[in-house]
């Protein structure tokens, strides 16, 4: 049975009840890409992208800012060819004052907006989150 049974295959949500490994393997089991990033020592907008740049493998410019990194996140992996599925996971979104509830969001906003791009395209891309 899978652990995303009752996931829906687009969406951004709280990581809750599931660990981490877990989502990692689920990902494999699915052949799905899994992307993972540790974001607790960002402070401000641009460490957390450029941690999340690293952490996927992302030339830097392609995630110097929100919409460039939207873009990375829908036509850069679409041109790339055909897509099995993404599982993402961002943990410990950090909460300082150069990146504040305002900044998760819009983070979280770029996530929602290629979750809407894959789910168009019939590929699932399912984003968890915590916060620290």
């Amino acid at each position: 049975m899978s652990l995303l049974i009752t996931v829906p295959p687009n969406l951004v949500q709280s990581i809750r009840a599931f660990r981490v490994a877990e989502l990692q393997d689920e990902a494999a089991r699915l052949g799905q890409h899994f992307l993972y990033a540790h974001c607790h020592a960002g402070l401000t907008k641009q460490q957390v992208l450029g941690i999340i740049a690293e952490s996927f493998h992302i030339p830097k410019p392609h995630a110097k800012n929100f919409d460039a990194l939207r873009e990375t996140l829908t036509e850069t992996m679409a041109k790339a060819g055909e897509q099995s599925g993404f599982l993402i996971v961002l943990e410990q979104l950090p909460n300082t004052q150069k990146f504040d509830r305002e900044a998760r969001e819009c983070l979280l906003d770029v996530f929602r907006d290629a979750a809407d791009f894959w789910a168009e395209k019939k590929v699932p891309f399912r984003v968890f989150y915590s916060f620290e």
